[in-house]
């Protein structure tokens, strides 16, 4: 298997945070299975146990990981902040046995209950794609997709996302920098307005002539469409026995849900 080295500046860019745990060792193709295969499990979870043995287990996903715990979870409080709100308006809006009163509106229990399963069900999806997936290298995730038959074209399509938000972001930083070196200051005027749409007008346009250059470059390369694969992904025994652990521990999971729902 051919495996790409990459330096630790590469492994930080963009913001994206390749780790080398012990997951890193396990077939791609797997991870991402696994991932999927949790996340569909997870969400059709109810049972506040069940849900906070699924957030247990994203969690020690972590230190298999390799990833910073203290950057891990700044990246799921940035995406608690999103749902915060319906969180706290729940308990408002569902209807139920009254905890306490706010200018005449009740709180329920049961609003309170489904604002805890929500977010026990966001924070266990979210840790564990970023423990499994969000932890792999862009291109080799690319090649599992591919791998495991998923559309070329999307794989491309991600592929050359991911390659070039970076560059977009670059260009985006410098331009924002010949604006300040010309006494721009943003303001709430039409001045501002404007000239942000002249921004982004320009990184369209320097985005498609970079686009035609870059499909130039690729065809003077013998580009015909698809990538070739570099890395032929094969399962071991490490890989089965993750499988078969990980596995066993969401059908738990979900075996308590159906306790919960038989009882």
């Amino acid at each position: 298997m051919v495996q790409r080295l990459i330096s630790a500046d590469e492994a930080t860019a963009g913001g994206f945070p390749f780790a080398y745990g012990y997951l890193s060792r396990l077939d791609p193709r797997l991870r991402i299975v696994l991932a999927a295969s949790f996340a569909v499990a997870v969400v059709a979870l109810s049972d506040l146990v069940a849900l906070s043995g699924a957030v247990l287990l994203a969690a020690c996903l972590l230190p298999l990981s390799g990833l910073p715990a203290k950057r891990t979870f700044k990246r799921m409080a940035g995406m608690d902040g999103f749902i915060i709100f319906t969180l706290i308006l729940l308990p408002f809006s569902v209807s139920g046995t009254p905890i306490f009163t706010v200018f005449g509106i009740h709180a329920s229990w049961e609003g309170l209950w489904q604002a805890v399963e929500i977010a026990l069900t966001a924070n266990a999806v979210i840790l564990a794609l970023m423990c499994l997936v969000g932890s792999m290298q862009p291109v080799t995730m690319g090649h599992a997709l591919h791998a495991l038959k998923a559309p070329p074209q999307l794989v491309q399509l991600l592929m050359f996302t991911i390659r070039y938000i970076e560059t977009l972001r670059s260009e985006y930083l410098r331009l924002r920098g010949a604006m300040k070196m010309r006494g721009f200051k943003p303001g709430t005027n039409w001045h501002t307005y404007r000239s942000f749409g002249y921004l982004v007008g320009m990184m369209l346009v320097r985005a498609l002539e970079r686009s035609e250059r870059v499909l130039g470059a690729m065809k003077c390369r013998g580009f015909t469409g698809r990538f070739v694969l570099l890395e032929d992904f094969r399962m071991r025994a490490q890989d089965w026995a993750f499988a078969a652990l990980f596995l066993g521990a969401t059908v738990l999971l979900i075996l308590i849900e159906l306790r919960h729902v038989l009882a």
